[in-house]
């Protein structure tokens, strides 16, 4: 009977672990094996001191690659016990994983782990397809199936009030001048494994968006053309807001993304409101709902893309030193 994972199963589940979204596509995570577990810790030094000063967004990476994680190994036959924040005494240990019964994955296990790979931030703007009632359903439930909400902005004064939150927040963010340098030195326009490719940018935004765009070096469009008149914009929450709530709600966010891939949708992240603790507290006010938001969301469906670039596994590893 195997009493632990090993170097192999950790390699396996790590590849894919890393194609979890974080901000910028820092990539924030470090990945061990230690007493038999595999356990994922922030990586400090791809925190974003400007942008993510709580460490909210390294967090939710971190919970976005241990869903990737837990898929991959539940899809292996290897299915995990999660413990969250195993070590009081360092609290960059985000999670412990164990080994728990073997077992057959379950056929939703499978459909999320192959949307693994094609998962994608889409900033394109999306065509005027209406997303249909049952895939909605699907995104609530998977948001629900890892103990968070999500609550899908019907109507043009829902959506109104929560542009114009976003808006807000990207005007305060735009005049940290310490923002704008971080978030530029993020900008890859050569081939890179971090970081986000000026030909994943989306267009540049205009004055007359709905939604505000970050600058990421995208092309330009023509003045005046409306980039998206009527997306379908979604927040989603977890029922507290701790460094715990945030690693589940990152496990949220991956589970309704990979449920989005699957249903044939493209989904960009949009968290400006979130980023800027007044415009948080306005945008829960507005939804009336208990608990915090973590994350906004832009889904529709969209032109074909393709994953931006990650670091290779041997680059996330933590490898004990052997013993003398």
């Amino acid at each position: 009977m195997t009493t632990g994972f090993t170097v192999e199963q950790l390699r396996a589940a790590v590849t894919d672990a890393v194609r979890a979204p974080s901000l910028h596509n820092t990539q924030p995570w470090r990945f061990r094996l230690h007493d038999g577990g595999i356990e994922l810790s922030v990586d400090p030094l791809r925190r974003l001191p400007a942008t993510d000063p709580s460490g909210w967004g390294a967090r939710i990476a971190c919970g976005a690659a241990l869903f990737n994680l837990r898929l991959a190994l539940a899809v292996a036959g290897t299915p995990a016990t999660v413990r969250l924040r195993p070590y009081p005494a360092d609290p960059n240990v985000v999670a412990r994983l164990v080994p728990d019964v073997p077992r057959r994955p379950t056929p939703t296990e499978q459909s999320l782990y192959a949307a693994i790979g094609h998962r994608f931030s889409n900033r394109a703007p999306f065509w005027p397809d209406p997303v249909p009632a049952e895939a909605r359903w699907r995104l609530g439930e998977a948001a629900r199936a890892e103990h968070c909400w999500l609550e899908l902005l019907i109507g043009t004064s829902a959506v109104n009030a929560f542009a114009e939150i976003t808006r807000s927040a990207h005007r305060v963010l735009e005049r940290d001048p310490a923002y704008v340098a971080e978030r530029a030195a993020w900008i890859r326009s050569e081939p890179a494994p971090d970081g986000v490719p000026t030909t994943a940018a989306g267009p540049q935004g205009e004055p007359q968006d709905l939604l505000p765009q970050r600058g990421f070096g995208g092309r330009d469009r023509a003045p005046g053309r409306d980039f998206e008149p009527e997306p379908l914009v979604a927040v989603l929450g977890s029922p507290g807001n701790t460094s715990a709530d945030q690693v589940v709600a990152g496990q949220a966010l991956q589970r309704v993304l990979l449920a989005a891939t699957d249903a044939g949708l493209s989904v960009s992240m949009i968290s400006q409101p979130i980023e800027v603790s007044g415009a948080r507290e306005a945008l829960r006010l507005s939804l009336g709902r208990f608990g915090t938001p973590q994350m906004g969301l832009r889904i529709g469906y969209g032109q074909p893309g393709r994953p931006t670039p990650r670091r290779s596994v041997d680059e996330v590893l933590d490898v004990p030193m052997p013993q003398p």
